[in-house]
């Protein structure tokens, strides 16, 4: 089966993809174009390439309700991928965008009788700080989150769950640090910082991660799937490559790719940590702009194992990871060559 073949609902849906214009979001808009629906992206600009692939496009803020009504109308299922990512800014940013952005599509979705709503979060929802090895969806929320994002992003996951039993049909997924091709989030930071990247706690914590292709995939089984088992409504799935490795190793894998040294200096994890904190304090003091190089999220996640049980996605979604770790290097090191 190829990556982009999945059980096909109807003979072509009208869907609307929030952020299509993004890493994820560009994905499952090509991954649906390719099998024939109908697709209409949503996001702040207008983006080329997605015009090339006789995609709809519509402008606008995710934070602006109007704006969201009117993208839904005569839409049939909605992948809601738009967020603001990062573990530094202004908490009203982040829950504009996350929190209120997500009410709005869960509202537009109820008032033009959306059958099926497929939700982005992630698994830094239920990071609480310390290692998580092997953790099913079973783990709670944390008593407190460190940075804005996990937290605006466990309050809009916790109002897709709730919809999902209200009529309108919903699945959240957490994929874990997504990569590969067209990448323009954590590659391009890894390529960038390569010169000073260094290794924080004993470098052997293992983390899931995702490649592009199976993110996207995962995205569409799942919708497929929610149209012929409406039981599944508002559960949670996490989704990876099922596939644990070193974080410092997959770091240096993508800097070998890219033709760069790998990282050899490290601090311990105390250390990382008291550094952040000392920046997050310097960097609110003086309101400096950009985001700290460590905070104190940044240092724990950095040094802590996450990895995770995707049994429940495999059976109740049928995902299995189609690209594998080395297939997706090889593949990132080609686009990373000729762009």
């Amino acid at each position: 089966m190829k990556n982009n073949e999945s059980i096909k609902t109807k003979s072509s849906d009208q869907v609307l993809v929030t952020g299509g214009g993004g890493f994820l979001g560009g994905a499952i808009v090509r991954q649906l174009v390719e099998r024939g629906d109908r697709v209409i992206s949503f996001s702040r600009r207008f983006y080329p390439e997605l015009a090339a692939m006789g995609v709809e496009q519509i402008q606008g803020d995710i934070g602006d309700a109007t704006a969201v009504e009117q993208a839904c109308r005569e839409v049939d299922l909605v992948f809601h991928v738009a967020a603001k990512p990062g573990v530094w800014g202004d908490y009203l940013a982040y829950y504009r965008t996350n929190v209120i952005g997500t009410q709005n599509v869960i509202a537009a979705c109820k008032k033009h009788n959306i059958s099926r709503l497929v939700y982005t979060s992630s698994p830094s929802v239920v990071f609480d700080g310390i290692d998580m090895e092997g953790v099913d969806e079973s783990i709670p929320y944390p008593e407190k989150f460190h940075a804005h994002y996990p937290k605006t992003k466990a309050m809009a996951e916790q109002a897709v769950i709730a919809v999902g039993d209200e009529g309108l049909k919903t699945i959240i997924l957490r994929p874990h640090l997504i990569w590969g091709p067209q990448d323009n989030h954590l590659v391009p930071r890894i390529i960038e910082r390569a010169n000073c990247l260094v290794k924080v706690g004993n470098g052997r914590n293992l983390v899931d991660t995702i490649y592009i292709d199976n993110a996207a995939d995962a995205h569409i089984q799942a919708a497929d799937i929610l149209e012929q088992n409406h039981n599944l409504s508002g559960r949670v799935y996490f989704i990876s490559q099922d596939d644990p490795v070193p974080l410092w190793e997959m770091v240096n894998n993508i800097l070998k790719r890219a033709g760069l040294a790998s990282v050899q200096r490290s601090i311990s994890r105390n250390t990382a940590w008291m550094i952040g904190a000392v920046l997050e304090i310097f960097y609110k003091m003086f309101k400096i702009s950009g985001e700290p190089r460590m905070t104190r999220f940044l240092a724990d996640e950095l040094s802590t194992a996450h990895w995770f049980d995707i049994s429940a996605a495999k059976k109740d979604l049928g995902y299995v990871p189609k690209i594998s770790i080395e297939e997706g290097l090889s593949r990132l090191e080609r686009w990373l060559q000729n762009r």
